[in-house]
């Protein structure tokens, strides 16, 4: 299981360089909003909220309440949306039945035991609220650019739960059905931009990575980083339980 620690540095690290713009995110929008059928005065839960990026943008995309949770101090400090909760997936600090969906973004890797977090959110949604999960899944990192750039990043992907694993857990708890879609994302507006907000404290497979295999790896994308035009657009996955 890929873990780390969220201390000071790497959380001013993320969100130096992994919060997105929201103009790049139109299509998660969408996905989203088909999915989650948000209407205002609903609650969403942002299960490993980090800063807040995605937690506020959905409140201002769909008027909805978004409950934060992070069990990170460090990331909570750097966290500007209200409410905000210390918490974390084994011991929701929700009530039963208090929310209508739930989004869980690039964070189930940190996740020590999915059959209790599948548990927990079965107790604190109500009848028939989607669970969504945004994430890269093992064998499903083609068109993930920094699997590009840093291919032995892969190996540290593979000890991700995968989908099989993350449909039984949930399966176990309640939630039978599942879909998935890639979801298109504009990362950065260049190559260049991408490799200048590159900092390897922000992303999991690049810390468990050696630092020579890093090195290798900021070699191939400053030296692409000139001769490439166009946006970086990545693919990740959206997992949809009910």
């Amino acid at each position: 299981m890929a873990l780390i620690s969220y201390d000071d540095t790497n959380a001013a690290a993320f969100a130096a360089g992994r919060e997105l713009g929201w103009d790049g995110l139109g299509r998660w929008r969408y996905a989203v909003q088909q999915h989650l059928r948000p209407r205002a005065g609903s609650t969403l839960l942002d299960l490993g909220a980090g800063t807040g990026n995605w937690a506020d943008a959905f409140t201002e995309w769909y008027d909805v309440r978004v409950l934060a949770v992070e069990p990170a101090a460090a990331m909570r400090e750097r966290c500007p949306h209200r409410p905000l909760l210390a918490g974390d997936a084994a011991a929701l600090p929700l009530a039963t039945s208090s929310a209508d969906g739930a989004w869980l973004s690039t964070m189930i890797h940190h996740v020590a035991d999915l059959d209790t977090m599948a548990h927990e959110l079965r107790r604190v949604l109500r009848p028939g609220a989607p669970v969504l999960i945004r994430s890269p899944f093992p064998g499903r990192h083609q068109r993930i650019a920094l699997f590009h750039w840093f291919p032995e990043a892969v190996r540290v992907l593979e000890t991700y739960p995968g989908l099989v694993r993350v449909r039984a857990a949930f399966a176990r708890a309640g939630f039978p059905v599942s879909t998935v879609e890639p979801v298109a994302q504009t990362t950065a507006g260049s190559l260049a931009e991408y490799a200048e907000r590159m900092n390897r404290r922000a992303h999991t497979p690049l810390q468990l990575i050696t630092d020579a295999e890093y090195t290798a790896g900021m070699a191939r994308l400053r030296a692409a980083a000139g001769n490439t035009h166009g946006p970086v657009v990545d693919y990740l996955d959206l997992l949809v339980l009910r």
